[in-house]
């Protein structure tokens, strides 16, 4: 009796199910992305040197520590329920396109559980390993983030990274918190310098974006105005950045290394807003303006500004 050599060849749909499976790894770096871990670098930088700040020293290893993963999460928290909230308009601009919901890596549902999940731990972490003042001051932000910025202001008004950015200025209020578990006005100036420097920092990014912004009909400042009043209102902010940030210097009593660095620091800052203010004027050809120059700057200045922070109760 002959046998015959029989091949079996899957189904197509079986075989187009295997490959486009992602592996665990896969997964595992897209709910990382769901963080926004760039994001998480910034607000943790002005976070740590507070609290050598607040020390006038070196603060508690184990503190530093419980902080960051208290930080970390609630972060993250804040970041994963953005982008469940803003996963329509996400996937109309090239800038968010390839973050885990627009490219269906994550589901809406595990999304928003992942991120609620986040914050319960976040807020219970900070309150069980650091205090309870600081683990408020954390949940507010995560929620100001989630439901001031992203669900009310984004989509209503051009003013939106204005208020809405008081979100991200919490980390100076729980660094502080962190080791004295009280409030003072050092911190709270340090709060007004985070959030005067927001609209400089992110507005050079949207201009930047500004096509992106208008096609998901989002009013960022840039995308409905022209780029001389942005670049005029730039300039607004970036001084109001540069003399909070001088007004530290008699408030926390530092010694001479902070307010050198914040007049330095802010001189070259202003330099560069005016610049940009002065090429938006001329035109509207982005390659001109140049704003993604005065958004990289923002980041150096602002990580910096702290670093400063942190080492003059060493200098001064």
């Amino acid at each position: 009796m002959r046998l015959c050599h029989v091949t079996v060849t899957p189904h197509a749909s079986d075989e187009h199910t295997r490959i486009d499976r992602p592996s665990r790894r896969d997964v595992v770096l897209a709910y990382v992305a769901l963080t926004k871990p760039r994001i998480i670098e910034l607000l943790l930088l002005t976070t740590v040197p507070v609290m050598f700040l607040a020390q006038q020293g070196v603060p508690d290893l184990w503190l530093v520590v419980a902080t960051l993963i208290g930080g970390t999460l609630s972060a993250g928290s804040a970041n994963a329920l953005n982008c469940v909230v803003d996963a329509d308009i996400d996937q109309k601009m090239r800038r968010t396109a390839r973050r885990p919901l627009p490219r269906h890596q994550v589901g809406t549902q595990a999304a928003l559980k992942f991120g609620l999940i986040l914050g319960v731990l976040s807020t219970a972490w900070l309150g069980l390993t650091v205090n309870w003042l600081s683990s408020a001051l954390s949940l507010a932000a995560n929620v100001f983030y989630v439901v001031g910025y992203t669900m009310i202001l984004k989509r209503r008004t051009t003013q939106n990274i204005v208020w809405g950015g008081a979100a991200g200025c919490f980390p100076p209020l729980i660094g502080w918190t962190a080791v004295t578990n009280e409030l003072a006005w050092t911190p709270i100036l340090l709060f007004l310098v985070v959030f005067f420097w927001t609209p400089p920092h992110f507005w050079a990014l949207a201009m930047r974006y500004r096509e992106d912004y208008a096609a998901a009909d989002v009013p960022m400042l840039p995308s409905v105005a022209p780029s001389a009043e942005v670049g005029r209102q730039i300039v607004r902010y970036t001084w109001a950045t540069v003399l909070t940030s001088v007004l530290v210097w008699p408030v926390a009593d530092t010694g001479w290394f902070f307010p050198s660095m914040a007049i330095l620091l802010g001189i070259v800052f202003l330099l560069e807003a005016y610049d940009l203010r002065a090429r938006a004027r001329e035109t509207e050809e982005l390659s001109i303006i140049k704003p993604m120059r005065l958004f990289h700057f923002s980041n150096a200045y602002l990580a910096l500004l702290f670093v400063a922070a942190a080492i003059d109760p060493f200098i001064g």
